[in-house]
């Protein structure tokens, strides 16, 4: 069990703590272990080299070493998850003091309530040079210095971050330090603003802290393109301008994801339309889950990806804004264009080229699901056909789940408490085909399996190697997902037919016999 593993690694560090060369617990573990939070990262400092000591831990512990940083000293254990029930690998850092003694190394910490610590020699002594417990007691996110966040502004995204998370309030000091080392951040690597970044929009109430972030003067220096979406106005049925909007959508799927993402709790259900979407999607509880809980190598999550294509979903409002003669006011093409700004600001953040290319996706085919929905509503509710819905995943991959939860909190944004039953209830089903499809009906309908490779096709229609073998290789998919083809024989007949409708197939077919 968790306590079990982290006592066990404090017993065994006890005999290596000795007053000439002590060892300390530090920064977020304590924090935790007082708050009584689940603790699965432990800091430890001490004098002197850490390579031996983490060494003899990873072999009594049976753990991976590494070393994360020659020069500074600093090596990390990891240590797989106790086999005696459920949970999750600890990670064990072991750096050298970065001051002459241990109170200059936890003063020069960021915030009073990570900079305590215990020496595991004597863990019932805690050391709070700068007065950690009481700020942790009264709740209080307070600089440890005068240049705490000056000497690394990145902690002025992590003061919001703490803030939230643990629902603690910025203290005023701490406040007008933020806000004079915030036009600092540009000189702050673009992997430390991303990883700050993504911990926050994974964490509760991304929306405030994007509020809170535009509040401090950081925002422009993290993510300066939301700047421009601040009182651009939208026509009906919009209720906002397209930055209030764009925090709301956020809002929205910050109430949409915890009953539909995972085990069900009553408590989550935020009001009566989104206990609407959970009878209508809940049944793709599990399949959720296990979407948002996959990460690629980054270890990044999908749910802050997600928040983060939201915030960018109407990036290009400002930039297409057109008003029409008699006031009308349109944003063509605003997707399009917003997906290139988007990918341009995830390799800003230096994300992977899988992480850049599923934003990317998610913002040009945000408006996907809307367009079904009023096909639905306008056509008597016909639903979306097997053909439709073959594109949509032809053009959205996995990200087509995102795309549908996108839309239903872009639906609640752009409606807001005027929102009609109607409008909902067909953006509702339009997810709900689209899903099931997706994950219920996926060999009939998303990825039908070929009933012909390019080589016999070719053979058969007596067709050289090109991009007409695609064309009709795709074509013959499309009508497999449509229901129109199931037989090896109708797929003979298809091609046959597709090719006498194809403009110069007659000479294409000339040009393979010569």
């Amino acid at each position: 069990m968790e306590k079990t593993l982290r006592q066990r690694v404090l017993d065994n560090l006890q005999e290596f703590s000795t007053p000439e060369r002590p060892v300390y617990l530090v920064g977020g573990a304590v924090r935790d272990i007082l708050l009584d939070r689940p603790v699965h990262d432990l800091d430890f400092v001490l004098p002197g080299e850490t390579r031996s000591l983490a060494k003899e831990i990873a072999q009594r512990f049976n753990g991976a070493l590494y070393v994360l940083d020659e020069e500074r000293n600093t090596t990390r254990v990891i240590l797989p998850p106790p086999a005696d029930g459920p949970g999750q690998q600890f990670v064990l850092d072991f750096a050298a003091l970065r001051a002459p003694s241990l109170e200059g190394d936890l003063r020069a910490r960021d915030f009073t309530i990570n900079a305590m610590a215990f020496d595991v020699a004597q863990p019932s002594r805690l050391i709070d040079p700068a007065g950690g417990l009481a700020d942790l007691r009264e709740k209080r996110i307070r600089a440890c210095s005068d240049t705490s966040l000056s000497s690394d502004p990145v902690r002025v995204l992590r003061a919001v971050r703490q803030a939230l998370q643990f629902q603690f309030r910025i203290m005023p000091e701490t406040i007008r330090q933020a806000k004079a080392a915030a036009p600092l951040l540009g000189q702050v690597a673009a992997e430390r603003l991303r990883d700050e970044l993504f911990r926050m929009l994974d964490g509760p109430q991304a929306a405030l802290a994007v509020r809170l972030l535009d509040h401090l003067g950081a925002l422009p220096h993290v993510l300066p393109e939301l700047q421009m979406l601040k009182n651009v106005t939208q026509p009906a049925p919009h209720v906002s301008d397209v930055w209030d909007h764009t925090l709301s959508v956020v809002r929205h799927l910050e109430q949409l994801l915890p009953p539909l993402v995972g085990a069900y709790r009553e408590e989550t259900v935020a009001d009566l339309t989104v206990g609407s979407a959970v009878m209508r999607l809940g049944r793709f509880r599990y399949q959720l889950e296990q979407h948002y809980t996959q990460a690629d190598s980054s270890s990044r999550s999908r749910k802050a990806l997600l928040f983060l294509a939201a915030l960018y979903h109407d990036i290009a409002k400002p930039a297409v804004r057109e008003e029409m003669p008699g006031g009308k006011i349109r944003f063509l093409e605003h997707q399009k264009q917003g997906s290139g700004v988007m990918a341009r600001r995830a390799r800003e953040l230096a994300l992977s080229s899988q992480e850049c290319a599923w934003l990317e996706t998610i913002v040009r085919e945000h408006m996907r699901v809307h367009f079904l929905a009023n096909s639905f509503l306008s056509e008597s509710r016909r639903k979306p056909s097997r053909r439709a819905i073959y594109r949509f995943f032809q053009s959205t991959g996995e990200a087509g789940v995102d795309v549908c939860l996108l839309s239903l909190a872009d639906t609640r944004g752009t409606y807001g408490a005027e929102l009609p039953e109607n409008v909902w209830q067909a953006e509702l089903e339009v997810c709900r085909e689209l899903l099931e499809a997706y994950w219920e009906q996926r060999e009939e309908i998303i990825s039908p399996p070929r009933l012909l490779t390019g080589d016999e096709l070719m053979e058969i229609l007596q067709l050289k190697p090109g991009p007409e073998v695609g064309r009709l290789l795709d074509a013959l998919r499309e009508a497999q997902a449509a229901g129109e083809v199931e037989t090896r024989e109708e797929a003979l007949a298809f091609l046959h037919k597709q090719r006498e409708n194809q403009p110069g197939a007659a000479l294409a077919c000339q040009g393979t016999e010569e």
